[in-house]
């Protein structure tokens, strides 16, 4: 499924979010690499197939295979960091942020890709999720590879878009991903 296919599939209910992501898709402020990473990570992130299956469509035809793997383990090692730093960061009890986390994420440090558009991905995918923790921790290590505010805005805001498009399409019955004939 492509991306213009999923955009069919968006209610006439949900017309702003089809807007939104005709908008972003053209936006033109990420490199393509950055851009149709964020798209793949945070479509992995809705859990939503159909949607993950559009944007890995689409990230598959910009992207090289290692760049597409980087995407998916951002979301994956996401899906991990942002349950347990949600949980130490939300916990009342302070001995929780002393003890070690002891969870494998040998990719943070060497993704494959450029280091900035992996933290690029993983931020967006932690606004998902909704640890703050994470948004802080990957923020602040955007900021210091010289990543502008606009650039983390704009990761956020396409978040933000990939997440509605799964609730449009989940609110539409459209779910499931059909197959190609």
């Amino acid at each position: 499924m492509s991306i213009e296919q999923l955009k069919d599939q968006i209610p006439d209910f949900a017309k702003d979010v089809r807007l939104n992501l005709a908008s972003m898709v053209a936006d033109e402020t990420l490199s393509p690499q950055s851009k149709y990473g964020l798209l793949l990570a945070t479509a992995i992130a809705t859990r939503a197939p159909v949607v993950i299956a559009a944007m890995e469509s689409a990230a598959a035809a910009v992207m090289t295979p290692a760049a597409v793997a980087a995407a998916k383990s951002a979301a994956c090692v996401m899906a991990m960091n942002n349950v347990y730093y949600r949980f130490v960061h939300l916990a009342s009890n302070p001995e929780y942020k002393s003890m070690p986390a002891r969870l494998r994420m040998n990719v943070i440090a060497n993704p494959g890709v450029d280091k900035a558009d992996f933290e690029l991905w993983s931020l967006a995918v932690s606004a998902i999720n909704g640890c703050g923790a994470c948004v802080d921790a990957h923020e602040k290590a955007l900021q210091g590879a010289g990543v502008g505010s606009a650039a983390i805005q704009t990761a956020v805001r396409l978040a933000a878009i990939v997440q509605s498009v799964a609730v449009a399409i989940e609110a539409a019955g459209h779910g499931v991903v059909q197959a190609e004939e």
